[in-house]
């Protein structure tokens, strides 16, 4: 294959096969040539014409990971004819719903094999999301009335640490059960603060994220 003549396509293509290639085997575990292997004769220039190291790809990989996901907390956060709690319901529901969110679990990263995506994830949400999307929305739950809390920038934090971390059975290697269980758990200490936004429907599609990481993981065994 002849060397691509469009920038843009070339870095497409490596964070494509570098994205793969890192849920597959592990960032540690996946070294350039691993990617340059995959590129369909794309040569090492091309990869270091564009990134000088493999960290940078990881960093472009994370980055365009978490693009989707942010843009969509922008437009719920700006969207008009919501209060803040409504909001918050909403994110949750759309973040849920993403068809792109089956391929994930589908592929299931091993952040065991993977402490700097993991080290990413958790970068994003205390630097970016929480205090980005989150915060404003809290705030103007607290102006609004329909949400009661005197710490929102520590609300924002625990929503959503809780949400991506604690109940990502990913990063736990939890089951379809305790899977569950913490989503209740987690419904229950949102109605502490007064924020009863999850409802039956978004439980079951969480079960069913879980149920695909599972079976992923029981065929990869």
């Amino acid at each position: 294959m002849a060397r691509n003549k469009h920038p843009e396509e070339t870095v497409n293509l490596i964070l494509s096969v570098a994205f793969r290639l890192f849920m597959e085997k592990g960032y540690e575990h996946t070294s350039i040539q691993d990617i340059i292997d995959h590129l369909g004769g794309l040569s090492k220039g091309a990869i270091y014409h564009h990134f000088k190291s493999k960290e940078e790809i990881l960093i472009a990989v994370s980055d365009r990971m978490t693009a989707e996901s942010n843009q969509m907390l922008a437009d719920i956060r700006d969207r008009s004819g919501l209060n803040g709690k409504e909001k918050l319901k909403t994110i949750f529901k759309e973040s849920i719903s993403r068809p792109v969110q089956n391929d994930i679990f589908t592929v299931a990263p091993d952040f065991h094999n993977n402490p700097k995506l993991l080290f990413s994830l958790l970068h994003d949400t205390i630097d970016n999301a929480a205090p980005n999307y989150i915060l404003p929305i809290i705030k103007q739950g607290i102006s609004d009335g329909s949400i009661e809390t005197d710490y929102p920038e520590q609300l924002a934090e625990l929503i959503l640490l809780a949400a991506n971390v604690w109940m990502n059975p990913m990063i736990f290697d939890s089951s379809v059960e305790e899977s569950w269980r913490k989503f209740h758990i987690f419904g229950q200490m949102l109605k502490g603060f007064g924020l009863d936004i999850l409802d039956e429907e978004m439980l079951e599609r969480l079960k069913e994220l879980a149920s695909i990481y599972e079976k992923n993981k029981i065929r990869q065994e």
